[in-house]
């Protein structure tokens, strides 16, 4: 057992020093009374006898929920703590800040409020079970940091089994900021989407989810690697989820490593821990575009990829263009809910992919591709969009 499993304090981190500690202090969000209890009158309402005649309302009409609870306003956040940022499988306590600190921009950039919660338990089949259990609550499950190729399959029974939204953001997220920011990259550089080669570094849930996004915004051209090379139909050992991104990509059969595959592309997109190397960068196309989003490590330092690259992204704050998924899913998740949409389609995602690359506007320049996620225009147009993918999907409920 580790010293912190065991209670001690890690000599790893100062919270006397660290301006981080401080303001997670006491935790990052609370729950407040929507209504107020002054005297017995109110009581007999919020409480018995009252509460009785709205739960028979209920029963009787279980949609009701939706007006008369928190559940049209209210997502769960749900981790199993095995992929937490950068950090991997740190467990359920320590993704506890995590699921907090986005239950924060849930409120924060949408009016969404959200309960976080951490599971201790790993399996497909008991996220799943515990999720479903719990879900009548809630109007939209946000899974957040749960490890490939789990993830896949928990997002995928989730949405069979339930009536709401479920929403991996970690793939779907990230997906909808990539494709926005690499549409507007493409018009900064004079080109189209369909003119654009790219290679993916990294097969994980936002690899995958990348690609995917990327084929349906109209990419010309794709390829996907991983850390055993590139990705082909004629690769042994695939996996199933791997198997299909290899139907769907990588159309000239290019095997081997990945930069093979870079010499001459347009686009370098990384979302992996791995390390590309300066000649490979050198060896893409003029005017490439390269998103390092490895994060806090870039796949490639944006120091040494400018020298080469027309349009430069990274998953960091202090670099220009950064790829931040709270530039998505608090609008998705108003949207959706909004018109209480029974799940999220591949229709609204590519809503809120366009709203994104528009939100930017008259402002857009090679150090500008994306909006600000205080730009509180954002949220609402996607919202919108969304909304209106919904029912244009015909899985809006009003």
């Amino acid at each position: 057992m580790s010293a912190v499993a065991r209670g001690e304090k890690s000599e790893r981190f100062d919270p006397s020093s660290d301006p981080a500690f401080p303001l997670h202090r006491g935790g990052k969000i609370e729950v407040r009374p929507a209504v107020r209890i002054r005297d017995a009158e109110g009581l007999a309402l919020a409480y018995t006898p009252g509460v009785a005649r709205v739960s028979q309302a209920l029963k009787d009409d279980p949609d009701l929920a939706y007006e008369y609870t928190w559940k049209a306003n209210t997502v769960l956040v749900v981790t199993d703590g095995t992929a937490v940022l950068g950090l991997g499988d740190i467990g359920p306590v320590a993704a506890l800040p995590v699921m907090e600190g986005k239950a924060l921009l849930f409120k924060e950039f949408a009016g969404v409020d959200a309960v976080p919660i951490c599971l201790d338990c790993t399996s497909v089949s008991d996220v799943v079970e515990t999720v479903t259990r719990i879900a009548p609550a809630f109007g939209g499950i946000n899974l957040e940091d749960i490890s490939a190729p789990r993830c896949f399959e928990i997002e995928r029974q989730l949405q069979e089994r339930l009536d709401i939204p479920v929403f991996h953001d970690d793939q779907h997220g990230t997906a909808i900021v990539v494709l926005a920011a690499l549409m507007n990259a493409a018009k900064v550089t004079g080109r189209k989407m369909g003119d654009l080669r790219a290679v993916v570094s990294g097969a994980g849930a936002a690899g995958i989810a990348v690609t995917k996004m990327l084929v349906d915004g109209g990419i010309g051209e794709i390829a996907v690697a991983d850390s055993k090379g590139l990705i082909s139909k004629g690769r042994d050992g695939l996996t199933p989820v791997k198997r299909e991104i290899a139907e769907l990509t990588n159309q000239s059969d290019i095997t081997g490593p990945i930069e093979r595959a870079l010499i001459g592309a347009d686009v370098f997109i990384g979302v992996s821990a791995g390390h590309i190397p300066e000649a490979a960068i050198a060896s893409m196309a003029a005017g490439s575009i390269v998103f390092a989003l490895a994060n806090p490590d870039p796949e490639v330092a944006p120091e040494i990829a400018e020298k080469y690259a027309a349009v430069i992204a990274t998953g960091r704050s202090d670099y220009p263009n950064q790829i931040n998924n709270v530039l998505a899913f608090p609008g998705i998740f108003r949207g959706a809910m909004n018109v209480r949409a029974s799940a999220i389609t591949k229709g609204m995602k590519l809503a809120a992919a366009n709203a994104l690359a528009e939100a930017v506007g008259d402002r857009l320049a090679r150090d500008h591709i994306v909006p600000s996620p205080f730009d509180e225009r954002v949220a609402v147009n996607v919202a919108h969009a969304v909304s209106d993918a919904a029912r244009g999907d015909g899985v809006a409920r009003i």
